[in-house]
């Protein structure tokens, strides 16, 4: 069995713990196009009492975002986006107990969402978007998660798809690491995700978990996000029919945060964090059994 690497990861209100048990990152899209949920928490109240279900649920940090990642997506500008977001942040401000991760390419969206509240800065496009990005990171001594994605939301499922998915992810990750770290962020502050589902291959997805190993051998935090994506819609159909509906991938999404915790995952990022939390302390007990 894999033995997943422990980390202590520094925020603004606390140190998390990364590896002890697998922690859950529950995601609040704050978007009217979003693919998981059809855009019910566009509405900052909705969003607000949606992320304290999440914590209530058994969440250990909540994902924020303003701007569709989805395939085909379009981007939105920065004044868009904390439109959508800022409103959310300031009902969570005091209330909320678990630290929120914003999830941005943008430096202006991370910098005020930082000075709002925020504490990690989730970037799908591992600095490739924003160079002032990494500069903001810095200067707040935040957490980055760096993601792999080939292109842009926009073209990302277009192709071609890399030869060796494992070799890409890992040379995208590495490049994304030198970055960071040439802007001055500390590598103790710095967590990787292949960025699955992003600009990747039906089979690739599925062979990105089973060789998560090889990722977690970069020595940094791993962070999985495979919640209710078009992958399992397509895995989960009978031959001959449509994809499954998002909101009918529960327990396809079951089957792949239990792969990414055994493969060393530390953090999941879902939408059904009751259901997932429970997945969680199941494999967390496999993992340890050894």
């Amino acid at each position: 069995m894999f033995r997943r690497k422990r980390f202590r990861l520094a925020l603004r209100s606390r140190t998390l713990v990364l590896g002890e048990r697998t922690l859950l990152m529950g995601v609040v899209n704050v978007t009217p196009d979003s693919f998981s949920d059809g855009g019910i928490y566009h509405d900052p109240e909705a969003a607000a009492e949606r992320a304290f279900e999440l914590e209530r649920t058994g969440a250990d940090l909540l994902d924020i975002g303003g701007e569709s990642t989805r395939p085909g997506a379009a981007p939105v500008p920065a004044s868009e986006e904390l439109a959508r977001v800022l409103p959310v942040l300031e009902k969570l401000r005091g209330k909320l107990r678990i630290p929120i991760s914003i999830d941005t390419q943008k430096a202006e969206v991370a910098e005020t969402a930082l000075a709002a509240g925020a504490e990690i800065v989730n970037d799908v496009s591992a600095l490739r978007s924003d160079a002032r990005l990494a500069e903001v990171v810095r200067r707040a001594r935040a957490p980055l998660i760096l993601m792999h994605m080939r292109g842009t939301p926009g073209t990302m499922q277009q192709g071609p798809f890399a030869r060796d998915v494992m070799r890409d992810v890992l040379s995208g990750l590495e490049a994304a690491i030198v970055r960071a770290r040439r802007a001055g962020i500390a590598k103790s502050r710095l967590l990787i995700d292949p960025g699955i589902g992003f600009g990747k291959s039906f089979k690739q997805n599925f062979e990105l978990l089973a060789r998560l190993p090889e990722l977690a051998r970069l020595g940094f935090p791993v962070v999985i996000g495979t919640s209710r994506k078009s992958f399992l819609g397509r895995a989960l159909a009978r031959e001959g029919e449509p994809p499954v509906p998002a909101d009918q991938r529960i327990w396809g999404t079951a089957a792949t945060v239990t792969a990414a915790i055994l493969g060393g995952a530390h953090i999941v990022r879902v939408h059904d964090v009751a259901e997932m939390a429970q997945i969680a302390r199941v494999a967390d007990q496999i993992l340890g059994a050894d």
